[in-house]
């Protein structure tokens, strides 16, 4: 009886395999997992997509459906991230999609795109705009190492904390080694240098923000960069010259071009670790202090020929 069972099953799985291999195909059902409610994809514009594949498989035999060429077809469109292709048992072709999600809008040149938590670009349009950090920057195609997509750590860091996430509008990147943040307080921009090594570099311009900037003020400094491990370094802005004039006292502040905040061990000025610190020369504070040649010699006054009146 047991060997009776096991055959009449493998024998009805096998004639059910053909009937429903030579069945038409009943359907197309297409599910988009637009749990966001973006509407970067809609069931309407996949059918567009496939065009001809949709309505060959609305006609064909289910055995005779190519779901792997379906597949590939809709990741052509850079709006979807995901897609699966199934063939039902009640002999419908069920079609699963991902919609792209942004995590990014890069503005390149003349271009601009969207690229997702893995880099995959998605076309800007009009459509489909969403509220996302914005990259401007140059990324040539040739360049595989440094893309857009390596700029996304840095992003991932500002959202997670929500005082950066707030304070930055805008990402600038000069190079890869030079990324520059565009903060809302209007006057000053910051230099990260490369995208690593946040949590030092958050909290040394954090230690700025709280001890320099409320005591020169907002508008002192143009640039706070903090690329370099265990410093701060701060560009002061030009000041206005007036009738296109320097006097003596402006000349001396446009030497004093940087202004440093450095970790322990690190001398005042220091640029580089291992160099001697800049203006190392103890600063005159009296007139004997300062040095005189040793060939020179004060003048002695000459006297006058004209006798000296007295007065009565």
């Amino acid at each position: 009886m047991s060997l009776a069972l096991v055959a009449y099953l493998v024998t009805a799985l096998v004639m059910t395999g053909r009937v429903s291999a030579n069945e038409k195909c009943r359907g197309i059902v297409i599910e988009v997992n637009d749990s966001l409610s973006r509407r970067f994809v809609t069931s309407d514009e996949i059918k567009r997509d496939l065009g001809s594949v949709y309505d060959n498989a609305m006609r064909s035999r289910i055995a005779d459906i190519n779901t792997d060429e379906i597949e590939r077809r809709l990741m052509e469109n850079d709006r979807i991230e995901r897609a699966r292709v199934l063939k039902m048992s009640d002999g419908t072709v069920k079609i699963e999609v991902d919609p792209m999600i942004p995590v990014a809008r890069v503005f390149d040149g003349g271009k601009s795109y969207y690229i997702n938590k893995d880099g995959k670009h998605m076309s800007a349009d009009a459509r489909y705009h969403i509220n996302v950090p914005v990259i401007s920057g140059h990324f040539p195609d040739t360049d595989t190492v440094f893309t857009a997509a390596s700029v996304l750590p840095l992003i991932d860091y500002l959202t997670a904390d929500s005082t950066l996430n707030n304070l930055v509008t805008m990402i600038k990147v000069d190079s890869p080694t030079d990324i520059i943040l565009i903060p809302m307080i209007r006057g000053h921009v910051i230099n990260i240098g490369e995208p690593v090594d946040f949590e030092s570099k958050f909290t040394r311009l954090s230690t700025f923000y709280k001890k320099i900037f409320p005591v020169k003020g907002w508008q002192y400094y143009d640039t706070v960069s903090v690329k370099w491990g265990g410093q701060i370094v701060a560009t002061r802005r030009l000041k206005a010259l007036h009738n296109n004039l320097i006097t003596a006292d402006d000349e001396r502040e446009e030497l004093d071009m940087n202004n440093m905040l450095v970790g322990d061990n690190v001398a005042p000025g220091q640029t580089l670790p291992g160099r001697k610190a800049h203006g190392e020369k103890k600063i005159p504070t009296s007139v004997n202090d300062r040095p005189t040649a040793s060939n020179d010699t004060a003048p002695t006054p000459k006297k006058s020929s004209t006798p000296e009146k007295k007065t009565p």
